[in-house]
């Protein structure tokens, strides 16, 4: 109360929970970004101290008001001596506040929270483990030249899992052991299928075992045709909107046939062949840079092999 008997509003004091609710709100941004994890801590950060500000600033208003009996007039005509008055249950205004402010800040925790958790749940029931697939006796791909094959990913599924891949045998390395460049068939730009700059020859297709067929094309580069995307023989973008060179398939050879293991992403190659030295990195989508500035955005660690 003042000099003058005028209420002044009391203001609640400073608080560190804004503060602290604006950091959980930027770790949420940057951490859709660089990483689900960072996301997932900054929502959860934003949500607790949105709580506790909002607790904190209607501290005051939310203090127990006594509660108010009904009036009944003395000369009620309708008044029966003795009769039992009703009492309706209070609503005062301070629980109003409280449950719409609890009610605002878990609307925000879901809008914050639920589309991370989307991110990071659903991969798990949309990515399909594939499995090895094993192209045929390695006499099936002459040195030097590239064969495109196609093959089922998940068998079991039928055709709609059938995958293509442009492989090239690449002779023996320095030390002896088959080397195999093998490029998977979808442009790093966004996905769409590339084709062999060269005449494939239907004539000579052939079929193996287990749904794969082997076609040999004289390619001595790729291209995708949807918004012009070019590579070289060794998988380097020449041309076009894609990010890095184009993906990789691992490999082994089992009794003397070719067996094809998991995709990376591939940043650069440099040489060619059995010589070419391939910056490898763990795969990623397509439009997802992986070395050079733009990847500090990207949460991938690179490393070198040898092809």
């Amino acid at each position: 109360m003042s000099d003058n008997g005028n209420d002044t509003p009391h203001l609640p004091g400073p608080s560190l929970w804004p503060i602290a609710f604006a950091i959980g709100v930027a770790l949420l941004l940057l951490g859709l970004v660089i990483s689900w994890l960072v996301a997932l801590i900054g929502a959860i950060v934003a949500v607790v101290f949105g709580l506790l500000w909002g607790r904190d600033a209607t501290g005051e208003v939310r203090a127990e008001a006594p509660p108010i009996q009904p009036e009944t007039p003395a000369d009620d005509p309708g008044a029966v001596e003795g009769a039992v008055q009703e009492t309706l249950p209070g609503y005062t205004r301070s629980r109003f506040l409280e449950a719409s402010l609890i009610g605002l800040a878990g609307g925000m925790g879901a809008v914050l929270t639920l589309p991370v958790l989307g991110f990071m749940v659903l991969p798990s029931f949309t990515n399909v483990e594939e499995d090895e697939a094993d192209l045929g006796p390695l006499e099936n791909f002459p040195e030097g030249q590239y064969v495109i094959a196609t093959y089922l990913a998940v068998p079991a599924q039928g055709e709609v899992t059938r995958r293509t891949a442009f492989v090239r045998n690449n002779g023996p390395t320095d030390d002896g052991e088959p080397s195999f460049t093998i490029l998977y068939s979808r442009c790093v730009h966004l996905g769409c299928p590339v084709q062999p700059n060269g005449p494939i020859d239907e004539t000579a297709m052939t079929e193996i075992e287990g749904g794969v067929e082997l076609r040999p094309v004289l390619a001595q580069s790729f291209g995708c045709p949807c918004h012009g995307g070019q590579y070289d023989a060794e998988g380097n973008r020449t041309a076009g909107p894609p990010v890095r060179s184009m993906d990789r398939y691992t490999f082994s050879i089992r009794n003397g046939r070719l067996v094809l293991g998991e995709l990376y992403a591939v940043g650069n190659v440099s040489g060619a062949g059995a010589n070419a030295t391939i910056s490898r990195y763990p795969w990623s989508v397509p439009g997802t840079h992986v070395d050079g500035v733009s990847a500090w955005l990207y949460p991938i660690v690179p490393s070198q092999v040898t092809g």
